[in-house]
């Protein structure tokens, strides 16, 4: 296999090569993302975090004051104390024997996970280096942390991914153990999954599929993915299947997770204004819906709606659902033939432009947004598809998000300030979007957004183009992947919210859903179309006044 890189300074959703850099001029005064480069081509000799105090520093309380806070807030507990009470009860209530089960089942796993790394401390304590820095942290480290939550299920399997994603939230070595939580989930043997399909079909499996290939095609902490045929029609299709046993141990985890977070607000406000139980909640309700294959089910059945009603069946679709054999655990879809949007060989063997298929990504995805009751909240590779008929493929509807006009005109505004570096304009759109109760000074909110926003013109990406032959024939294959580091965006986007809460901002769940797309849609643009600016190249569509026309056909 050869490997090759090519390197280019800018992301083109935010590279905008007609309009003058006003950043450039004071750049170096300026605070930067971890390691960006300067403008002038030298990188920073030092790493910077972006953790500014942007709003203005508070005057120093007096004692007095002091104690009026602290009486206020112990008054505050006792009033509360008896809902945390009730709380606490109707949720173990709703718990019942499981929660039980999952605290046997987590000693468990502490215990095998401890035992693996008491052996390991015995090894290490007869050699003469002494013991690793890994092992004195204990179940704390890294390694033995990932264990745990691997040994405990699905989901602190997910709650590791969070990890894994949240670079600035969390020390790098936790961020790069944890990406192991993105591997290959281990499998439920075919047996299992046969039992599942006769339970929830009610009626022999050889009486509604031909054929189930018993090796997955994938495997997630979930649920489970074959390949069959169905009986009759003859039709391929792919069986979704939810793994045993998981809604019981995501409902008795959540809810555990759901009392650990009242506790700590209830000992702590500060935990109240972060929107702690808040946040747990929102986890809560979309890993639910995750288990629910009939609202995926609807999801995919919505959006086939919105393709239809807009006439745009011939540039991109979404598996049919099979009814007559898809239940709450159960899914049986429509098979679709097609590569990842990474896959460069094989896109250029389809279409003749792949620009052109990003662009009808990028126009059916934003239609979705108000014209469908959801839009595709996870897009990334192993969901969005070109398909070997040319058209593109929307996969996996078990993440979605939902997004009111108003948010969605706020959000229009800014991301055209982005592209026209207007940062009042920014300012206002984020204050429409942000819930809130004070006045705040948007230009000195612009302000602190500039100071922002100046790093992103200077991120550093690298596109690895791999080429490998194959065994038996002459044919080379070529994939491609964009190289950005992630703690650089991950910090910029976080550092947004971060400022706009230190005015009392506090933005809606699809406001983070939004960017995250966005980003995966800048990946696929440096690959696929390095030319095109997504947000001001007039094939691509995201005006207002046509969303509402696509609401009212859609209706």
């Amino acid at each position: 296999m050869a490997v090759s890189t090519f390197r280019s300074g800018r992301l083109p959703l935010f590279h905008h090569p007609q309009l003058p850099n006003k950043a450039a001029a004071s750049a170096c005064t300026r605070r930067s993302v971890v390691g960006l480069k300067k403008l002038n081509g030298r990188s920073n000799s030092k790493a910077l975090f972006l953790f500014a105090q942007y709003s203005q520093p508070s005057q120093p309380q007096t004692q007095q004051q002091q104690q009026d806070r602290l009486s206020s807030r112990f008054q505050s507990s006792i009033e509360n104390l008896p809902k945390l009470v009730e709380d606490i009860v109707q949720t173990s209530i709703s718990t019942g024997p499981r929660g039980a089960l999952r605290l046997a089942q987590g000693i468990q796993a502490f215990v095998g996970v401890g035992g693996e790394w008491l052996a390991d401390v015995s090894r290490s304590t007869n050699a003469s280096t002494g013991i690793p820095s890994q092992l004195q942290l204990g179940l704390l480290s890294p390694l033995y942390l990932r264990k745990l939550f691997e040994r405990m299920g699905a989901t602190y399997i997910k709650l590791g991914q969070f990890i894994a994603s949240a670079p600035t939230l969390f020390p790098p070595a936790y961020v790069e153990e944890f990406q192991k939580c993105f591997d290959r989930a281990p499998s439920v043997p075919f047996e299992d999954i046969q039992t599942i399909l006769r339970q929830e079909l009610g009626r022999p499996i050889d009486s509604v599929y031909e054929y189930i290939d018993p090796t997955p095609i994938a495997s997630a902490s979930i649920a489970q993915v074959h390949g069959a045929r169905l009986k009759g029609s003859q039709d391929d299709v792919v069986i979704k299947v939810l793994k045993p046993g998981i809604e019981d141990i995501l409902v008795a985890d959540l809810n555990f997770v759901y009392i650990v977070a009242r506790i700590l607000e209830f000992l702590n406000p500060d935990f109240t204004r972060a929107s702690l139980v808040g946040i747990v909640k929102d986890i809560r309700e979309s890993m639910l819906e995750e288990v629910d294959f009939n609202k995926e089910a609807t999801n995919i059945e919505s959006f086939r709606r919105y393709l239809e009603a807009m006439g745009l069946t011939r540039q991109a679709t979404a598996p049919r659902v099979y009814n007559h054999c898809s239940t709450r655990r159960v899914l049986t879809m429509e098979r679709l033939y097609g590569v990842p949007l990474t896959d460069l060989d094989t896109i250029s063997s389809l279409v003749s432009s792949p620009e052109n298929s990003l662009i009808t990504a990028l126009n059916v995805w934003f239609g979705s947004l108000l014209a469908c009751e959801t839009f595709h909240a996870d897009v990334h590779a192993g969901n969005l598809w070109l398909l070997r008929d040319g058209r593109i493929g929307f996969l996996d509807f078990g993440i979605v998000g939902r997004i009111s006009p108003k948010t969605w005109a706020a959000m229009e505004v800014f991301l055209a300030s982005i592209a026209t570096e207007e940062y009042e304009s920014m300012a206002s759109a984020l204050i429409e979007m942000g819930a809130t109760n004070k006045d705040i000074d948007a230009k000195a909110f612009a302000r602190d957004l500039e100071k922002i926003f100046s790093s992103i013109q200077e991120l550093d990406t690298e596109v690895v183009v791999a080429t490998a032959r194959g065994t038996n024939t002459n044919a080379t294959a070529v994939s491609a992947n964009i190289i950005v580091d992630e703690r650089q965006m991950n910090a910029l986007f976080l550092d947004v919210v971060r400022v706009s809460e230190s005015y009392g901002l506090r933005f809606p769940r699809e406001f983070a859903l939004l960017m995250k797309q966005l980003l995966y849609f800048d990946r696929y643009t440096r690959l696929l179309a390095p030319n095109l600016n997504m947000l001001q190249d007039q094939r691509i569509s995201i005006v207002s006044n046509r969303r509402s026309n696509y609401r009212d056909n859609f209706r």
